[in-house]
């Protein structure tokens, strides 16, 4: 199977050649990394154009986007600018990946292999894990079966069948939920264990967290799992704060009867996908 790699960059000097460093001593290479510099004000593109020049299966693309960050938007407008020069590639897999991940050599060897083993898995993936006390631990987030964006692959089937990536918060539930629901299978593998130089949230803040519930809204969550989720999310912050910003979004959206990323049969599975998953966590 041929697979290639997306890396949307913006000022990541500090990790992104551990992260190329990790994907060129793969023991299956992909045929294409394209890294996306999206307006990086520092020494990225410098240490990517070293990189480029030793390896040929390398390319860099230069993105002018606005400076400030746009949660879910910014980088898969800049994810989506980078697969577009390798859109007509025959490949069989295409990766999502961030700037600041150290891979095991035989990571994509094993996400390869998973793809081949069931012609129904439509995204495949590892874990991430952060150093704490000088040991490398799970970056407990999210639940098990759950994809982290930072880490996203996906055969070329399902990445077409799902429209690809949408530029919004809450595109990396909403790929998986769309897979689900044309009949993909997600998997994730516990053997995987990807180092993440820099952990996921460590510059969230309050404005970001309204973003989110505007995601619930738009992804078809509705208003009663949207509060669940506020609450389980605002619990693990540790702050009242984060949810009145959750349900502010999420409301703010409603009432402005902003458009959603999913139509009627999309959203009528998800929810219901969604209400059988708490359901089975309470064991009911």
């Amino acid at each position: 199977m041929k697979y290639a790699i997306v890396i949307p960059t913006y000022n990541e000097e500090k990790f992104i050649a551990f992260t190329l460093q990790s994907l060129v001593e793969q023991t299956v290479l992909p045929t294409k990394i394209v890294v996306v510099n999206d307006n990086s004000t520092d020494y990225t593109e410098k240490i990517v154009q070293t990189f480029v020049d030793t390896y040929p299966f390398i390319s860099l693309v230069r993105k002018k986007s606005a400076a400030t960050h746009q949660p879910g938007s910014k980088v898969i407008h800049a994810f989506n600018e980078g697969w577009q020069t390798i859109a007509e590639e025959t490949l069989d897999v295409i990766a999502k990946i961030d700037a600041d991940l150290i891979f095991p050599a035989n990571y994509f060897e094993t996400i390869l292999n998973h793809f081949q083993s069931d012609a129904k898995i439509g995204m495949a993936g590892g874990f991430c894990y952060i150093e704490k006390d000088e040991n490398w631990v799970l970056e407990s987030l999210t639940d098990q079966d759950h994809i982290r964006g930072a880490l996203k692959a996906y055969r070329i089937e399902a990445f077409n069948q799902i429209g690809g990536l949408q530029p919004q918060m809450g595109w990396d539930t909403l790929d998986e939920l769309l897979c689900k629901f044309y009949g993909w299978r997600v998997v994730t593998d516990t053997s995987l264990q990807v180092k993440h130089l820099k952990p996921t949230g460590a510059n969230y803040a309050p404005s970001a967290a309204k973003k989110q519930g505007e995601a619930f809204y738009a992804i078809g969550y509705g208003f009663w799992i949207t509060c669940i989720a506020s609450l389980k999310l605002a619990w693990k912050k540790k702050s009242f704060h984060f949810l009145i910003a959750y349900l502010q979004g999420f409301l703010q959206s409603w009432f402005a009867r902003k458009p959603k990323m999913v139509n009627k049969a999309q959203e009528k599975f998800i929810r219901k996908y969604r209400w059988k998953k708490m359901m089975a966590k309470l064991k009911i």
